[in-house]
C-alpha cells in the first residue's frame, strides 16, 4: 500500500510554506506546532493572545521556539488588516469599527495574513466549528479564479485493496456541499481530479457515482449525475471521467466492462464523486470503519489559497497531517 503521507511530507518539506495555526491557546495546537517544525514540514505561525499561548505551552510542555507568535490584539498589522477587511466587506454593511473588532479574532486575522501574502495557508477547527473555519476564508480569500464553489474531499487509504490506486482514493464531496446541482457536481469532479494530480501525484480517473449505470434507471438524481458528467466532459474534454456509474462498475474491471463497455474509467476509478453529501458522508464513514481505512479530511478545495478544517476531536498528529496537506495545496501550479 502506498505511503501517501510520506509523499505529502516530502512535498511539504521541499516547499517550506508558512502555515497559520490560529488556535494557539490549545494544547494540541502548540504540540503540533513543535512537531511540524521538528519534521521540517512548514514554517509555523501561531496566533492567539500571548498569555493564552503561554498557558497552553506550560500545560503541554511544547517547545515553540521555532515558531512565529502573533497576538492579534497587539499586532501592528491589526490596523492595516482592519482597513483591508473593511474594503472587502463594506458592501455587506461592515463598518470600520466592526472591521477593527473582527480582525482581532485569530481565525480572521490568520486569513488576513494569508490574503496579504504574509502566510500561505491556515489550519483550524480543533476548537471551532466548520462554519467558523470556512466563513472567514470565504469572506476574505474567496474562491480561486477558475473555481465556482468551495467543496471538500477525503483522501481514503484502504489496506490490502486492489482497487483505485492500490487502495488510494479521493472521495468527494463527503464533508461540505449538501445537495449540489449538476453544474456544481461537475465543478466538484473537476476540482477533485486536480486534487488527485497535484496532492497525490496520480493520474485521476473520475467516476460520477449513482445508483444507475448508463441509463439503467430513470430518476431525477440519475438525471443530475448524467448532466453533471456532460458538463464536466465539456469543460475538461481531456479528463478521464465517466458516469453515471454504480460503485461496482466504477471499481471492478469485469463489472465495468459488462455494464459500461468502452468506458475509460469503469473498473479502474480512483476519484469517486458522490451525487450528494448524504451518499458521500455515509460512504466515507463506512469505508473507514468496515475496511479499516485511513481517512484524511475533510480537506477544502476551490479556495484562492488553502484553508482547512479540523475535527474538534482531533489530536496533535491530525493537525500535523492537515498542516502538511495544506502546505502542499499552497504550492503554485
Amino acid at each position: 500500500m502506498p505511503n501517501v503521507m510520506e509523499t505529502i511530507y516530502a512535498k511539504a518539506k521541499a516547499a517550506q510554506k508558512r502555515i497559520v495555526l490560529p488556535e494557539a491557546d490549545d494544547v494540541r495546537t502548540v504540540t503540533a506546532a513543535q512537531k511540524i517544525v521538528e519534521r521540517g514540514l512548514a514554517q509555523v505561525i501561531l496566533i492567539s493572545e500571548e498569555s493564552k499561548i503561554a498557558a497552553a505551552v506550560e500545560k503541554s510542555g511544547a517547545d515553540i521556539s521555532g515558531c512565529r507568535v502573533v497576538d492579534p490584539l497587539t499586532s501592528p498589522m491589526r490596523e492595516e488588516y482592519a482597513k483591508k477587511f473593511y474594503e472587502l466587506r463594506k458592501h455587506k454593511g461592515v463598518t470600520e469599527e466592526q472591521a477593527h473588532q473582527i480582525v482581532a479574532d485569530p481565525l480572521h486575522f490568520g486569513c488576513m495574513m494569508v490574503y496579504s501574502d504574509e502566510a500561505d495557508g491556515q489550519v483550524s477547527g480543533a476548537t471551532h466549528s466548520t462554519a467558523d473555519t470556512v466563513r472567514p476564508a470565504l469572506q476574505i480569500l474567496k474562491t480561486a479564479p477558475d473555481c465556482k464553489l468551495v467543496s471538500s474531499f477525503f483522501v481514503m487509504i484502504v489496506p490490502n485493496c486492489e482497487y483505485g490506486e492500490n487502495g488510494v482514493f479521493i472521495y468527494s464531496d463527503s464533508g461540505l456541499v449538501i445537495n449540489p446541482n449538476a453544474d456544481e457536481l461537475a465543478e466538484i469532479a473537476i476540482q477533485s481530479a486536480k486534487t488527485m494530480k497535484t496532492l497525490l501525484g496520480y493520474e485521476p480517473r473520475v467516476a460520477m457515482l449513482c445508483f444507475s449505470t448508463k441509463g439503467s434507471a430513470s430518476d431525477p438524481i440519475a438525471d443530475k449525475v448524467i448532466e453533471a458528467t456532460r458538463i464536466a466532459k465539456e469543460r475538461k474534454p481531456d479528463l478521464l471521467l465517466d458516469g453515471e456509474l454504480q460503485g461496482d462498475a466504477a471499481l471492478v474491471s469485469w463489472i465495468g466492462e459488462k455494464k459500461a463497455p468502452g468506458s475509460p474509467v469503469a473498473g479502474r476509478a480512483n476519484v469517486l464523486i458522490f451525487p450528494d453529501l448524504n451518499a458521500g458522508n455515509i460512504c466515507y464513514k463506512l469505508t473507514e470503519r468496515l475496511a479499516k481505512a485511513e481517512a484524511y479530511g475533510p480537506v477544502l478545495q476551490g479556495l484562492r489559497k488553502p484553508v482547512n478544517d479540523l475535527s474538534r476531536g482531533c489530536d496533535a498528529e491530525d493537525i500535523v497531517n492537515v498542516a502538511a496537506i495544506t502546505a502542499v495545496q499552497a504550492i503554485e501550479d
